[in-house]
């Protein structure tokens, strides 16, 4: 008994739920660092279209992208609700520009279905899979692959 209890618990990972538009999307929580309000973003030359620029957090100089842009979305309109979801991945730490949080989600591994053969190859690397939670589906994003620039196969930055 003890054991299938610890096996539930195990196949139940927490997401992070935020929102692109009308659409729902999820990252795993031990990538999302932390949820700040959007600020000033100071933009930097030479750096792929996706790539807004750089913050100040709390002294740390870290790369802004719009997961907008990124993810071949139209561009959206800055709200109230505008945040700032910092990631760590390879140990380099990366802002991106989302709609809205939702929440912190529980979600078991039997409601996550794979990505679909019909979704376009660059999408099906991007996306780890799509989870029912109540009554919407979640885009679960695999943030270390969208994370790294294609052309140095590193995180993110702003060189």
């Amino acid at each position: 008994m003890v054991q299938e209890q610890r096996e539930q618990q195990q196949a139940i990972s927490q997401i992070v739920v935020f929102r692109l538009d009308d659409e729902y999307y999820g990252a795993d929580i031990a990538v999302v660092r932390e949820v700040v309000p959007l600020q000033r973003v100071t933009p930097v030359p030479r750096t792929p279209d996706y790539v807004k620029g750089v913050i100040n957090l709390r002294g740390r100089v870290i790369p802004v992208i719009d997961l907008r842009r990124r993810l071949g979305l139209p561009e959206g309109q800055v709200t109230k609700a505008t945040r700032i979801a910092v990631a760590e991945v390879a140990g380099d730490q990366v802002g991106m520009i989302v709609d809205a949080v939702e929440e912190v989600a529980r979600v078991s591994s039997d409601a996550i279905e794979p990505p679909s053969a019909l979704m376009a190859k660059l999408d099906r690397d991007n996306v780890l899979g799509v989870a029912k939670v109540a009554d919407r589906l979640i885009t679960l994003l695999d943030l270390r692959r969208i994370l790294v620039r294609e052309d140095r196969k590193s995180p993110v930055a702003p060189h």
